[in-house]
């Protein structure tokens, strides 16, 4: 995700420095013009507008730690990562006893929507800060969500990923089935995609399902995470959410068959496999129309 996103900055004109804890993605975005930094605080040191994109709460609080210990009194860090609120305003603390400016910026898409140019952003914080940074922002995603002062954004970003899980369960469901009652797979998502529910990620999924590619924009691991911070921001919150302890169960299921690192799609190749459905029987059923004619 942060490459993708580092390449729009840079095809939008933006001096960039970059820092990578796999050095080889730094690299091949130093060959575009980038400079890299060999640790965050060198990158804080040099940066008027600071990007994160990090995998998981620890990982955020430790870079931004990193970041705000070097960063310059009027900075702006913009987190783009997918945490929980609590971590969020720790980091805001902190960010304030820095003089830095904070704001969340959780995203919805992948590294192919941000390439595209059709990144969404949902951002929480001083809308003096948003002002300040939209440029930048816009450069990377066209679609910008203010949703509140505080950590709105986090709140907001968890919702949407909990529908996301329960939509691709509810398609796994629907196409296993159809598939055992003898209906081909190609012609179940294009009915999919065009009826009410034919939301844009069916689309997105359309073509990986017909190919049987699991290949990772959200691993199954990932999209687990983000169920165990929704849950755990519920019971703060005093409220019951039973799809998104039902979704936890399927993810972790499908993550111990061997799908962690799998897209979260993969809910579907664990249901199949687990219904008894022989995999090799199924896929001959996704070739019975040209695809010109299933994907739209």
């Amino acid at each position: 995700m942060g490459t993708a996103i580092a390449e729009r900055l840079l095809d939008g004109g933006y001096e960039l420095v970059v820092h990578s804890r796999t050095r080889s993605k730094a690299d091949a975005l130093e060959a575009r013009g980038a400079a890299v930094a060999d640790t965050v605080d060198a990158l804080a040191e040099r940066a008027d507008v600071v990007l994160t994109s990090l995998p998981s709460d620890e990982a955020f609080e430790a870079v931004a730690g990193d970041i705000l210990a070097a960063a310059r009194p009027g900075t702006v860090l913009a987190d783009l990562s997918t945490v929980s609120s609590t971590v969020s305003a720790r980091v805001a603390s902190l960010a304030d006893a820095a003089s830095v400016r904070y704001l969340r910026a959780p995203v919805s898409g992948n590294p192919t929507v941000v390439r595209a140019g059709n990144l969404t952003f949902i951002v929480s914080g001083s809308q003096e800060t948003l002002e300040a940074v939209e440029p930048v922002l816009r450069a990377v995603g066209p679609t910008i969500h203010y949703v509140g002062d505080g950590e709105q954004a986090r709140i907001v970003k968890l919702a949407v990923n909990l529908m996301i899980a329960i939509l691709a369960q509810s398609i796994s469901e629907a196409l296993v089935f159809g598939e055992a009652s003898g209906v081909s797979r190609a012609a179940l998502l294009e009915v999919m995609g065009s009826s009410a529910v034919g939301a844009p990620f069916v689309k997105y999924k359309t073509e990986p399902l017909l190919r049987d590619d699991y290949s990772a924009t959200f691993t199954t691991a990932l999209m687990e995470k983000d169920i165990d911070l929704i849950l755990e921001a519920a019971g703060e919150a005093g409220v019951e959410l039973p799809l998104a302890r039902e979704m936890k169960t399927h993810l972790r299921a499908t993550a111990e068959a061997g799908y962690a690192d799998d897209d979260f799609i993969a809910l579907f190749r664990y249901l199949r496999s687990a219904s008894s459905v022989d995999e090799a029987e199924a896929l001959p059923s996704t070739n019975t129309q040209p695809d010109q004619e299933v994907v739209r």
